[in-house]
């Protein structure tokens, strides 16, 4: 009796997840393809960094990639460290990238997966029904079948629309993507910079041009100047209030505005959210998504992605010094003698102002849109119909349970997604809390769909 066979293209931590929770389900004897184009299993960009002062904006105790183990990752942690557990303890992306790369590793030499996991080091460039499944195409020449595929590719790198001249993204000054490797290490120790984009990213790479000396003068430029907000300094209980069902989007804001100066500390409430998030999206129509993105988005990514209470105290530290945050738009870029003459246009102001820089570093996080893509896969997928954006721009079209929709408008029976690029149908699945619960659903369902098939072959 043949073996199903997933192929996950991606290893981060939404790929590694899916094929862990694969090889966990009892009974599942499916074998699977887990294929990353970077150097290492298991980390992806966001948990890949290896600066000790990259944290992640969530406490330990929310950590565990085990749904069902909630104390996994700070008991790890605290291992790790040769301590007891710290559930409220700030971890750096590195040490969490250790952690999935342990479970990994784990996984790999157990006996679930003797002979059913393969890493594949390569890069996916294509992907072909055939038959009932599907064929890849990889970098190297070589090519896979597979019953079932995943897309778990991460966040893809930021967008080039913030530059006023789409021209200016092939200028030697200018750094497009700052997570890849050696990406600021042309930057001088006094160099004027501009950073596109004032939130979490921004404070990263801040972060990074402090570890690597610099000590000139930065303008932090976004539409609204808003920065991250702050933990607490301890963990705020989260509130009861919920989102009356059928409430209209500015009343349940009005009532939640109310409640979180009832109670005094408005992250409770925020965190109140957390399990209803996704509820809400789904049962929001078209419009009022459209309506919350336009209006509401930058309040929310401002709140909901807070900074580890050290970093937030560092980002003070750089408001007193050398950074400025400023709201206001991008209007021209303009190289005089290898200098940078940046244009912007204050927000609620019609004066423009000017500011010499050299270098440009967009921090606008990571864009959703596949047709801004710049994947080979990614380009061929959609030119051969096999998926579509999501009626928002926020990632690839996909039904709730994950499978992609193609443009015609029906759902892959083996194709799915799974972390950010299926943002428009789950909007909160970027986090670790939310894509482990994700993966956990999606693992077992592929395995109850390999069981299925066993079942069928052994009929006569």
């Amino acid at each position: 009796m043949r073996r199903p066979v997933v192929a996950i293209v991606g290893a981060g931590f939404s790929g590694a997840l899916t094929a862990l929770n694969i090889l966990k389900t009892p009974g599942s004897r499916a074998r699977v393809h887990l294929i990353e184009q970077a150097e290492r299993f298991g980390v992806g960009a966001a948990f890949g960094a290896r600066q000790p002062d990259h944290l992640l904006n969530v406490r330990a105790m929310n950590m565990s990639a085990d749904p069902d183990s909630p104390d996994d990752f700070a008991r790890w942690l605290g291992a790790r460290r040769k301590r007891p557990a710290e559930p409220f303890a700030f971890a750096s992306r590195a040490e969490y990238g250790a952690y999935i790369q342990d479970h990994l590793r784990q996984v790999v030499q157990s006996k679930a997966a003797a002979d059913r996991l393969d890493l594949v080091g390569d890069q996916v460039t294509a992907i072909h029904p055939d038959g009932d499944g599907f064929e890849l195409r990889l970098a190297l020449g070589r090519t896979l079948g597979a019953d079932a595929v995943v897309l778990a590719t991460g966040n893809a790198p930021p967008s080039g629309a913030v530059l006023p001249d789409p021209a200016f993204a092939d200028h030697p000054s200018y750094v497009g993507d700052p997570w890849t490797p050696g990406a600021l290490d042309a930057v001088g120790p006094d160099d004027p910079i501009l950073l596109l984009g004032a939130g979490l990213t921004m404070v990263d790479v801040v972060a990074s041009l402090d570890a690597f000396g610099h000590r000139g003068a930065i303008l932090a430029l976004s539409r609204r100047g808003l920065l991250p907000r702050r933990h607490a300094r301890v963990e705020i209980a989260a509130t009861t209030w919920r989102r009356a069902p059928g409430e209209p989007l500015s009343a349940s804001l009005h009532r939640f505005r109310r409640e979180a100066e009832r109670s005094g500390d408005w992250r409770g409430v925020f965190d109140a959210l957390r399990a209803q998030t996704q509820s809400c999206w789904k049962a929001m129509p078209l419009a009022k998504r459209q309506r919350f993105l336009r209006h509401l988005r930058p309040w929310w990514d401002a709140h909901r992605h807070r900074l580890a209470p050290v970093m937030a105290n560092r980002l003070d530290g750089w408001l007193a010094g050398r950074l400025r945050v400023a709201a206001g738009r991008l209007e021209h870029l303009a190289d005089r003698d290898g200098a940078i003459t940046a244009t912007w246009k204050a927000r609620g102001a019609d004066e423009r102002q000017d500011r010499t820089v050299r270098r440009v570093i967009n921090c606008t996080g990571p864009e959703g849109d596949p047709r801004q893509s710049r994947s080979p896969l990614v380009a061929q997928l959609l030119r051969q119909g096999l998926i579509r954006p999501d009626p928002l721009g926020l990632g690839m079209d996909t039904n709730e349970d994950g499978q992609l929709i193609a443009a015609d408008g029906d759902a892959h029976r083996g194709l799915f997604a799974i972390g950010p690029v299926a943002r428009g149908a789950l909007w909160e699945i970027t986090a670790v809390p939310d894509i482990r619960v994700e993966a956990q659903r999606l693992g077992r369902t592929l395995a109850a769909m390999e069981l299925a098939t066993a079942r069928v072959s052994r009929c006569p």
